[in-house]
């Protein structure tokens, strides 16, 4: 027999892959993607990423609720979370809430004795917080009104001169605006205005007002760009006042920026009101003691004829 033949084995060496050649580009569903350059820029273009945790505390009443409800209708950008309750460790729970829901304002409705109404606007985490007492408050429910805007439609937030005269009415002006206003290309907006929201001082107290835009949709009436003077506010609703309290340094306390010095808390009022009924009742036994001293001092003469008809 023949030898066999010797298979030399050959070996196939990997090319050297071409550093300079130029990367195959990715395939999408809609086609090639090409690769862009990211051209660096100096100036960064700011997005308003707002959003508002809205939340309110236990055993609140069902005005107060209403008024929230009303709140939160108005704000395309806000989230609703549980009742909180209301205890003295409640700012580190709403801080961990805001950072959960990933917002980074807050609208906290804590009501008291079923019938004192606090609302704290807070910036989450570094703060500041400012806390008010809620009076003369009327929802859309009672008011029945006749203004009718879009829903989840961007306000326009006008704002008193008042609010520059000093500044904390300056630093409550800007949260406000920043809890308020509804960012530009929202979501959940619609990409236009028609409604006003107002808020203007007056007695040291802050009034919110919100008012529909009405203009003609006639073709003869029709408004042209810019013509204010045919367009119309009608009230929409809800109404309630504001008193400042206090405003803080941080998230929900911290120290204290600024505090009202001519702000009653209601348990002080209602203790006057007490007294003043008290004060009633202490007058009339007064004057009974008083003319019982009376009668006591000057005794009435004795009549002849009052044994008369005894006998």
């Amino acid at each position: 027999m023949g030898k066999k033949r010797k298979h030399t084995e050959v070996v196939a060496v990997p090319e050297k892959k071409n550093d300079a050649a130029e990367e195959r580009p990715q395939r999408t569903l809609t086609g090639w993607k090409d690769k862009v350059e990211e051209k660096e820029t100096d100036s960064v273009i700011f997005r308003n990423k707002e959003k508002v945790l809205v939340t309110c505390s236990r055993r609140i009443s069902y005005r107060y609720r209403h008024l929230m409800m009303n709140v939160i209708s108005l704000l395309p950008h806000c989230k609703k979370d549980n009742k909180v309750e209301s205890k003295q460790s409640k700012g580190a729970t709403l801080n961990e809430l805001v950072d959960l829901k990933g917002c980074s304002s807050a609208l906290f409705f804590e009501c008291r004795k079923q019938r004192d109404l606090y609302l704290w606007m807070a910036k989450s985490p570094g703060g500041p917080s400012v806390k008010f007492i809620v009076n003369a408050v009327h929802t859309m429910e009672e008011l029945k009104l006749t203004g009718n805007h879009l829903k989840a439609s961007r306000p326009i937030l006008t704002f008193s001169t008042n609010f520059d005269s000093s500044p904390h009415w300056k630093l409550i002006k800007e949260i406000i605006m920043q809890i308020f206003g509804t960012p530009k290309d929202h979501r959940k907006s619609k990409p236009f205005h028609d409604h006003v929201f107002v808020f203007s001082i007056l007695d040291d107290h802050i009034w919110f007002r919100n008012y529909q835009i009405s203009a003609p949709h006639s073709e003869i009436d029709k408004v042209d760009r810019g013509g204010l003077d045919k367009m119309t506010l009608v009230e929409t609703g809800p109404r309630f006042c504001m008193n400042p309290i206090k405003i803080f340094g941080g998230s929900f306390g911290g120290p204290t920026l600024y505090e009202n010095p001519y702000y009653v808390s209601p348990n002080q009022i209602r203790a006057l009101e007490k007294r003043k009924k008290g004060s009633k009742f202490a007058m009339k036994v007064k004057a009974k003691i008083r003319r019982k001293q009376h009668e006591d001092a000057n005794p009435l003469e004795r009549d002849e004829f009052a044994d008369m008809w005894q006998d």
